[in-house]
């Protein structure tokens, strides 16, 4: 299994990095909203830039005048369980504190926005 994290941001303005361990980086969407945790519920997720695996249990203070600046805290981590992945779609089980269950990441609206949706078990 590998690993999820997501890390509550209050850079500008307060939002969710979700973050998947694959090939060798964490993919990254920044997501305005608290991600999902009932059955059914959609929410907006931004793809940003790749991160290193090295930041996977960043927590701290970003200083003023650097990128993403502000606290940034752990709000959730644990594995996954990878069930598909396409061009425009993933698909997986998440085993966190607060985020549980089978999730998916859907493209839309070109390449860089997707929703992140708790799928209905």
């Amino acid at each position: 299994m590998t690993r999820f994290v997501v890390q509550r941001d209050q850079a500008t303005h307060l939002h969710y990095d979700f973050r998947l361990e694959m090939d060798g980086v964490l993919k990254s969407w920044a997501v305005p909203k608290e991600p999902p945790t009932q059955s059914g519920v959609r929410r907006l997720a931004v793809m940003v830039e790749d991160h290193p695996l090295s930041y996977i249990d960043f927590e701290g203070i970003i200083p003023e005048g650097m990128y993403g600046a502000g606290k940034v805290e752990i709000w959730d981590k644990g594995t996954y369980t990878l069930k598909s992945r396409s061009v425009n779609k993933i698909e997986f089980t998440l085993y966190g504190e607060k985020l549980k269950g089978d999730y998916a990441l859907i493209m839309f609206k070109g390449d860089k926005n997707w929703l992140l949706i708790k799928k209905k078990t």
